[in-house]
């Protein structure tokens, strides 16, 4: 498939949602960030029994296109019905929803391709320091922790998923990218990937990898899993190239087996 046809076609799909009635109320709450200079709404799905109280503490699945009405109910059901299962632990889910979503999950491009998608991209710096000093320390002081922490996401969110990997690997213990929009600005972030792996340290993180029947995603995204394989640092990584997926699909068939490799 060709890129530049397809760019506007799949970044204007929606996410993949399932109705809110179909999993508990989350908790909400707000926070006025100074990193991103707005009000952000944040979603959490607590496991079951977290109200009882008690002192056991879970780690935190953090969610890019993370609203009731993007990715977090269906997300939320997958994981409570893994734990119901036994396949997963006990999470706690923090959706954050989106207010400029090509602004926040892109990092700089010198396409003007890729810069026509939205009134402004190149934003996912910011949005990454939002997580890291604003949001983080906020759910580890609401509510019962670890400093376990594992992120999810598909296309533009995948593409932020793989880029945070790369450069700031200690956020996140997991991450979980589905059918990462690595073409932007031109593959950047895949020929630094050998680069950036280089500089790791030796702490032990999971990295989940997938691609669609999509070339100009499936390409890139097998290179950096290729990358990973050759860098020899503490990565339990997996990659799974599935072209009987589409763009749309991807999400919801994969959301049980990623998470299972990541929270097991």
């Amino acid at each position: 498939m060709n890129l530049r046809a397809l760019v506007l076609a799949l970044l204007a799909a929606t996410p993949i949602s399932l109705s809110a009635q179909e999993i508990a109320p989350p908790d909400t709450f707000t926070i006025t960030s100074k990193g991103v200079g707005e009000p952000r709404p944040i979603t959490v799905h607590l496991p079951d029994g977290y109200a009882d109280g008690g002192s056991t503490r879970y780690p935190v699945l953090y969610m890019p296109d993370g609203g009731m009405h993007e990715d977090l109910p269906h997300v939320a059901k997958t994981v409570d019905s893994l734990v119901a299962l036994g396949r997963i632990r006990p999470v706690i889910i923090v959706g954050i929803p989106n207010t400029q979503r090509r602004r926040d999950l892109t990092g700089p491009t010198r396409f003007k391709e890729d810069s026509a998608i939205a009134p402004k991209v190149g934003g996912s710096n910011a949005f990454r320091r939002f997580i890291a000093e604003e949001l983080i320390p906020e759910v580890d002081r609401r509510y019962r922790t670890t400093p376990e922490r594992a992120i999810i996401g598909e296309s533009l969110a995948g593409l932020f998923i793989v880029e945070t990997f790369l450069l700031t690997p200690q956020l996140f213990d997991h991450y979980v990218a589905l059918d990462p929009s690595l073409w932007w600005d031109g593959g950047s972030l895949t020929a630094s990937a050998e680069g950036r792996l280089a500089g790791f340290d030796g702490r032990a993180r999971s990295l989940y990898l997938a691609s669609s029947n999509v070339t100009d995603i499936a390409t890139p995204t097998a290179k950096v899993a290729e990358a990973v394989t050759r860098s020899g640092k503490r990565i339990r990584a997996t990659y799974a190239p599935r072209t009987d997926l589409t763009h749309a699909t991807i999400y919801l068939a994969l959301a049980p087996e990623s998470l299972i490799f990541a929270l097991r």
